[in-house]
């Protein structure tokens, strides 16, 4: 009666207390389905991830003339929007981006902006603290398409344009606005455009982008995209159509988004000429030499010239001017249309921009056209500009500058080419495949960072890549979790922007082809999604899905952890035991007892041969009995009669088990690091061959903190390696081993001169000695 009395007051207890566990007892499952993550499939974008029979967009086309003041370094421009309604919705007013306002001197970025004084502090840092450069889209008139004018409200970076009557589904409205601002210098004050300023020839090269009001996006998502531009969370833009008329010093050199409408008007015959042949070329042709560049550099017309451009279905435009650029083209053929590849560039970026830059232009189309679609423009840009790289439609502005003396290091070069890959390839993320900026930083950077990585690939065997290979983000991912955000956080919230808006979702990416899902199915699944979303608007949700509905794979564990929280990966062997199945054989079994015991050392036994002259037995032999003469590892009869009783009891498959010299190996892991990932396992035999296993991380769906494994192999397993390859990300590979190894590291106790302190660097180096 007691033992029943007690057991009812623990079940009290347990009862009574159950509320106060009821939060901790949530589904943590890591293989849970994302359904609360993700926002509810609906006639606009459905459950598989594709735009839904209802979807619908925005568009927005520009009439546009501005003009460049080269003697006071500002643009002055006018142009038109017609806004075309294509949601169910009446719109009452319109918003748009004024980007330009984040340098204004009453700016919330100069305002927010977090700064200390230390050993490292430069001119340039003291300079951002003053602030006192005039910056900022000087609004002087709105009005419609009579020239009536339009009430409006600037907000900061955003301006909201209040409509006389709503626009209803289907309608267009037209309105116009007059605009100048003063264009920043880069090198002073940084941008992701501006100008820079060649003090030995008196010369500036314009980078121009973000220079005039755009409309902000207007989806089923956000409603309006209005967030503030602090500087970090980059645009959303609509698609639309462009004429800009671009006037300049008659001696500029325009490069610019879009097709060039007037060559007659701005190019000589000769340089029209070139152009032609570059088209159907098999190497770069030259349109504006080097020679007629540095003509250029010296002369200062006093006319101006105007080049006009159209494009047709971009989200944004940019151009690039100069008197300083060399030219240079080729033409490469992609889904039966010629697209033309096109550097611009000074002097100064040779020689390595003349030998690289528009043949890693056109690497990088076939390349990406390659993964996602046909590039669909007409023209793709790399403009140099120093110590930037931005990206727009049709055309980017690129770092990579050799020394004076044209030598340049392997950083500079390998940079340069990275950067050109990078910005060129943010035509298709998120130029065409249109993401939220604003919100999402990874879904172009992550996801072009990784085709990038694909791309440098293709063009260099083991080229250099700085981000894509699991391993190299190893250091980030195990660091400080403080300083670590989920990939899911938004743009201008980010600890460690390139680590984690780049590098880890590229470096997921590059995972999930290589190791979970296997190149196949991913790379149908990954042409899949950008086939889907182009020219239109996706959300993380639309990748998400798209990228589990195309492969047939179930990826809620993976966007959970590598997107959705800052855990890392460290999986680890905690043992692994070999083991033989006992067959019951007294031949066998009693031989293998006896191998064991005789193999045991006994340092008494060893020391007292010599140590012990005579034993007592050995001195008295009627001391002896039977078991002084008796063999335990010995096989009789009795031995022989119960293993053949034993035998006639099994069935023939158990026979068949008992029979067979199958050896097992148990691998007993723990999941460290929190990440559940697959588990790839290195079996090195006695024999000194090997064997993989890769096992899907599904193994952790019922327990992900440990699991245990049994291996079936045809000979003993003399040693166990977890990720072989480096493959996973794993944070801690001393605990990867099995019997446990230590990873030897090397130390240097000498003083080594070092090169690159002094500025010099190998191909200085190697002019300076002679060497080839």
């Amino acid at each position: 009666m007691r033992y029943f009395q007690l057991v009812l007051c623990i079940i009290c207890i347990a009862v009574f207390s159950m509320p106060l566990k009821a939060q901790e007892n949530t589904n943590q499952n890591k293989f849970r389905q994302l359904k609360q993550e993700l926002a509810t499939p609906n006639v606009y974008r459905n459950a598989a991830g594709a735009p839904g029979h209802e979807y619908w967009q925005m568009k927005a086309d520009y009439k546009m003339s501005v003009e460049l003041d080269d003697e006071k370094q500002r643009i002055l421009g006018a142009h038109k929007i017609t806004y075309h309604n294509n949601s169910p919705d009446r719109l009452t007013y319109l918003w748009l981006q004024l980007d330009q306002n984040m340098r204004a001197k009453d700016s919330d970025s100069h305002k927010i902006a977090t700064s200390e004084i230390n050993d490292r502090t430069s001119f340039r840092d003291i300079r951002k603290l003053t602030n006192d450069f005039d910056g900022g889209f000087k609004i002087q008139k709105v009005e419609d398409a009579n020239g009536n004018p339009m009430d409006y409200t600037i907000n900061k970076t955003m301006m909201r344009v209040d409509l006389p009557e709503a626009l209803k589904p289907g309608e267009s409205v037209t309105f116009g606005m007059t605009w100048w601002y003063n264009i920043n210098d880069r090198m002073q004050i940084g941008g992701r455009s501006g100008y820079e300023y060649f003090e030995e020839d008196d010369n500036y090269l314009y980078t121009i982008a973000q220079f005039f009001p755009r409309m902000a996006v207007y989806n089923e998502v956000e409603g309006w995209q209005n967030k503030q531009f602090l500087g970090r969370g980059e645009f959303a833009l609509a698609f639309g159509d462009y004429e800009v008329s671009i006037t300049v010093p008659a001696d500029h050199i325009v490069g610019s988004t879009g097709v060039l409408q007037n060559p007659e008007e701005v190019l000589t015959a000769e340089q029209r000429q070139r152009y032609k042949e570059a088209e159907t070329a098999s190497e770069p042709v030259m349109i504006v030499t080097q020679d007629e560049a540095e003509a250029a550099e010296e002369s200062r017309s006093s006319d101006t010239k105007t080049w006009i451009f159209k494009a047709e279905n971009v989200r944004d435009f940019a151009f690039a001017s100069s008197r300083k650029f060399i030219w240079d083209a080729i033409g490469v053929p992609l889904g039966g249309r010629t697209v033309m590849a096109m550097s611009y560039y000074p002097k100064e970026g040779n020689p390595l921009w003349e030998q690289y830059s528009t043949k890693v232009v056109a690497h990088s189309l076939r390349v990406y056209s390659k993964y996602t679609f046909d590039y669909p423009y007409p023209v793709a840009i790399s403009v140099h500009a120093a110590r930037i790289g931005m990206e727009y439609p049709m055309i980017c502005f690129n770092f990579g500058r050799p020394n004076e003396d044209g030598t340049y290091s392997a950083r500079t070069k390998y940079g340069m080419i990275g950067v050109i890959i990078h910005e060129v390839g943010h035509n298709f993320f998120p130029m065409i495949v249109n993401s939220d900026e604003r919100q999402w930083t990874w879904m172009d950077e992550g996801l072009n960072t990784f085709v990038q990585y694909l791309t440098e690939q293709e063009w260099e065997r083991d080229y250099p890549s700085r981000r894509g290979p699991a391993y190299k983000m190893v250091p980030y991912m195990k660091g400080d979790k403080n300083f670590i955000s989920p990939i899911m956080t938004n743009s201008e919230s980010i600890h460690q922007f390139g680590n984690n808006a780049y590098g880890k979702p590229a470096t997921a990416l590059n995972i999930l082809r290589e190791t979970v899902m296997g190149r196949e199915l991913f790379d149908y699944a990954f042409k899949e999604y950008s086939q889907r979303w182009m020219f239109k608007h996706p959300t993380p949700a639309d990748f998400f899905r798209t990228m589990e509905d195309a492969s047939g794979v179930d990826l809620d564990w993976f966007w959970r952890g590598w997107f959705y929280t800052n855990d890392h990966v460290d999986i680890a062997i905690d043992e692994a035991n070999v083991y033989q199945m006992n067959t019951q054989n007294p031949e066998i079994e009693k031989a293998i007892a006896r191998e064991i015991e005789e193999a045991k050392p006994d340092i008494t036994k060893m020391r007292n041969q010599d140590a012990i002259a005579k034993t007592a037995l050995e001195a008295d032999p009627s001391l002896r009995d039977f078991y002084n003469d008796y063999d335990r590892f010995k096989v009789d009869k009795g031995d022989k009669q119960e293993y053949e009783r034993y035998m006639n009891k099994l069935e023939d498959r158990e026979r068949e088990l008992m029979e067979n010299s199958k050896h097992y190996c148990e691998v007993k892991l723990s999941n460290i690091g929190g990440l559940v990932m697959p588990v790839i396992l290195e079996f090195t035999y006695e024999d000194g061959s090997t064997e993989l296993h890769h096992i899907p991380a599904e193994i952790w769906k019922i327990n992900h903190e440990k699991v245990s494994k049994v291996f079936v192999t045809e000979q003993p397993v003399s040693s166990v390696k977890l990720d072989p390859y480096r493959e996973t990300a794993d944070t801690d590979e001393s605990n990867n081993h099995w019997p446990p190894k230590n990873e030897e590291s090397r130390f240097k106790i000498f003083k080594q001169r070092n090169y690159w302190s002094s500025g010099e660097n190998p191909m200085q180096r190697a002019k300076r000695l002679g060497d080839d």
